[in-house]
Formats: structure tokens, C-alpha cells, sequence
């Protein structure tokens, strides 16, 4: 599906968007909270909300709000500090935010998120409800990942897979990723479309993020990625584009867009597919990697070669084929200790082994995503 068409058929009728914008795109060059862009941003997103289009934001710039705020002279190095800056920053951020939205007489949440928070289904449902319930009421949710609170172990370290995964969440149409730049480039020219995130088109970013911020032109082609394998559309374009907001969901060509998989992903498989971190692995044979990938089948002890890590039954694994390539990810029948028993047997012998056979399947189909 060429550019122009995921322009007119899928970024022209979305019905339900999630806007993601960056520390460099709403600071000025003193890293400060850059006002009549964000007033410019809030009108544009005003006027969306208002023409019957949801919309979910996800704004970076608590640091660099806490720098600009504390009068520091650079973004601070240690964790200690850097999470004090991002605590007086984030309040400047909603404030800002709030301010140009009451104007448009349009209220604000603020969702701060960790990693645990998508990889807990509980609460990762939980976060969906709250979303759908904060639209329905014509509120705009403001999210932002914690940095107040987060340590490497629970955070991503840019809002770029937040916002693909929010979109992945709600089931949204379109996620639009504003930044400095027009959309990604080739040389001197702004690539139209993308229709698959791979090693060329990942050989395409710059890999350095600027100096207030955490993420680059790395981390959206990754956000990108998951959008569209989850069957939805995306774009990176430039924040400072007139109007960008507007023309865009009216199909004109603006920035890269990024061509959505033609059969969408449920809920629950984007979930264990992208959101949910993996306890373990399970490498199995080349039968068993084509029965997966070519037959849509379920996995059976039969064709495991190997088992990695300790994990409980129901715990989230990767699926290797023997090259040590992920080809699918789910939800394991059968923990660690038992699959190491029963791995390479047939099913009808499981009984035998472990004493009772509650599954013939070590991961079904319907709790398997492959990558």
C-alpha cells in the first residue's frame, strides 16, 4: 500500500490518534518550555478534539523543563538529580499544558507511567480503562513516563515505545510522532513511506539524541515498528510544520508515513507480543519454527531443543529457532522445571513424565504472537 493511500484511507478516517511530542520540539534553544509552541500545539489538538477525533498525548520535557526551571547549566548526570529535575520539571510541563488547553476551554489529566505498568496486565488494562474514560468525558490525557521514580530496571528511557504502546492499547488508528526534523531522511530527501521496519531502514537514524532529551530517530523507527506489526499506521514529521496536526489528517503529504500490517493484532496478543517483558527462552527445531510461522500452529514439547531461564507457568517467553532468531512470543503452559522434562517428548507421553497432562500444547495459538 503506497504512502499516498495509507494517507487517504487509514490517517484521513482515523477516528482515534495518539500524539507523541519531544523535548527538542516544545523547548527553545535555552532548553527552556518553549510557550507559543505549545500554545500552537494545544490549539492544533483543541481543534481535533473538537471535530469528533480522540486524542491521547504523550509529551516528553520534564527534564528539560527542571533544568530550564533550577537555572541548571546541563542535564544533570546522576540519577538522584536527574529524577529531582524531573520532579520540579513535570509540574511546569502540566501547568503549561493546562494553561493552553483552558484557553480552548478543554481540561487535562496527567498519567505518569513505568515500564511495570504495561508489562502487569492488570494494570495495563487498568491504564486502557482510564484512557477511554478520560475521552469519553473530553478530557485530554497528558502522559509522560515517571522519571521521578523510575530506575533502569522499570523504565524504557523515552516516551517513543510509551506512545506505541498506548496506541497499541487503545486500539488507536494513527500514532503522529512530532520532532525537529521533517520525517526521516535518505540523504537529503524525506522519505514518503516505509511500509517495514528493518535492519536498512533502522541504518537510516541517527542514533544521538539531543541534549535535554533521551530518544532520537532510533526510537521512533522502533515506536514505528511495533505500531504497524500491530496493524495500525504511524508518522514522524516535524512539530514545527504550520498546522501540522491538521494537514496530516487531512491526507496531506507531510513527514514519513509508516504502512500498518494488513491484519491487526487483538489486544491481548499486542500485549504479550510487545508490552509484556519475556522471563525466559525456548528454542525449538526447524519443524517445529515452520509449524509456527508457515501453519499458524500451537507449540508442543516435541519441538523444543532447549529451555533458558527459571519461569513460572503462565510467564511470558520468547520462542528461537535454533539460529537463536525470536520468532514468536507467549504465554507458557508449563513452568521451567517441567518443560525441561517433557521437552522433545510427544504429547501422549507427557502423563507418563510428569504424573498428570493438563495441557497438550506447551504455548497455544491463541496466546502466541510471532514477531
Amino acid at each position: 500500500m503506497p504512502g499516498q493511500a495509507v494517507r487517504q484511507t487509514v490517517i484521513k478516517q482515523a477516528k482515534r490518534i495518539v500524539v507523541k511530542v519531544g523535548t527538542s520540539a516544545i523547548t527553545d534553544e535555552t532548553g527552556r518550555l518553549d510557550q507559543r509552541t505549545v500554545r500552537r500545539l494545544a490549539g492544533q489538538i483543541a481543534d481535533v478534539m473538537k471535530s469528533g477525533i480522540s486524542v491521547t498525548l504523550v509529551a516528553s520535557g520534564a527534564i528539560g523543563a527542571g533544568v530550564a526551571e533550577l537555572d541548571l547549566p546541563a542535564r544533570p548526570r546522576t540519577l538522584p538529580m536527574l529524577q529531582a529535575v524531573a520532579a520540579v520539571g513535570q509540574g511546569q510541563l502540566m501547568r503549561t499544558f493546562h494553561d493552553a488547553m483552558q484557553r480552548r476551554k478543554l481540561r487535562v489529566a496527567q498519567i505518569l507511567l513505568t515500564r511495570d505498568d504495561f508489562e502487569d496486565r492488570t494494570r495495563y488494562l487498568n491504564i486502557r480503562n482510564t484512557l477511554i474514560a478520560l475521552h469519553e468525558a473530553g478530557v485530554l490525557p497528558i502522559l509522560n513516563e515517571n522519571d521521578a521514580v523510575a530506575v533502569d530496571e522499570i523504565r524504557y528511557g523515552d516516551n517513543d515505545i510509551i506512545a506505541a504502546h498506548v496506541t497499541n492499547m487503545l486500539g488507536g488508528d494513527l500514532l503522529v510522532m512530532l520532532t525537529t526534523v521533517d520525517g526521516v531522511m535518505k540523504g537529503a530527501a524525506v522519505l514518503d513511506v516505509i511500509e517495514r521496519v528493518d535492519e536498512d531502514v533502522m541504518a537510516l537514524a541517527t542514533r544521538k539524541g539531543n541534549r535535554l532529551g533521551s530518544g532520537g530517530m532510533t526510537s521512533k523507527l522502533t515506536a514505528a515498528g511495533l505500531v504497524i506489526r500491530a496493524g495500525e499506521a504511524a508518522v514522524i514529521a516535524n512539530a514545527r510544520t504550520p498546522n501540522v496536526l491538521k494537514r496530516l489528517l487531512e491526507g496531506e503529504e507531510i513527514g514519513t508515513v509508516f504502512v500498518p500490517a494488513k491484519r491487526k493484532l487483538t489486544s491481548r496478543r499486542r500485549w504479550i507480543g510487545q508490552a509484556a517483558r519475556t522471563a525466559g527462552q525456548i528454542i525449538i527445531d526447524p519443524g517445529a519454527s515452520q509449524a509456527l510461522l508457515e501453519r499458524g500452529k500451537s507449540l508442543l514439547p516435541s519441538g523444543i531443543r532447549s529451555v533458558k531461564g527459571n519461569f513460572p507457568k503462565g510467564a511470558t517467553v520468547s520462542v528461537l529457532d535454533i539460529h537463536g532468531n525470536e520468532i514468536a512470543r507467549g504465554l507458557t503452559n508449563y513452568p521451567s522445571g517441567q518443560l525441561e522434562k517433557i521437552r522433545g517428548r510427544r504429547t501422549s507421553q507427557i502423563a507418563k513424565i510428569l504424573g498428570d497432562k493438563p495441557y497438550d500444547e506447551v504455548i497455544h495459538r491463541n496466546n502466541m504472537t510471532l514477531s
